[in-house]
């Protein structure tokens, strides 16, 4: 992921958060795993979609990531923070972070 064509030959580290809003009708009845949203589950979609094809930028990947998850959970709400970690400028700027919120 990355502006020029160098950045993106090199794998790129970043972090990505994510934070579902979700109806209550959506809690868990019981007190059980398989009642709840799946944490694995969004964690390999994160990763199915940084993979899935070759960002330029933090901003495009975010915006599929939101409407992803919009598309593929109950979530009335999604907020999606990306962050590169090592940032390519002659500047002093240790990491870039982009935050996308949307809802349904």
């Amino acid at each position: 992921m990355g502006a020029s064509r160098s950045e993106r030959e090199i794998p790129q580290e970043i972090v990505v958060d994510v934070e579902l809003t979700l109806p209550t009708s959506a809690l868990p009845k019981r007190d059980l795993r398989r009642d709840a949203v799946d944490y694995g589950v969004i964690a390999d979609l994160v990763v199915e979609e940084g993979l899935a094809e070759e960002y330029h930028l933090l901003e495009t990947y975010a915006a599929k990531l939101v409407n992803r998850l919009l598309a593929e959970t109950p979530a009335t709400r999604v907020k999606v923070g990306t962050t590169k970690l090592r940032v390519p400028t002659s500047h002093s700027v240790d990491r870039a972070v982009v935050e996308l919120v949307a809802t349904r």
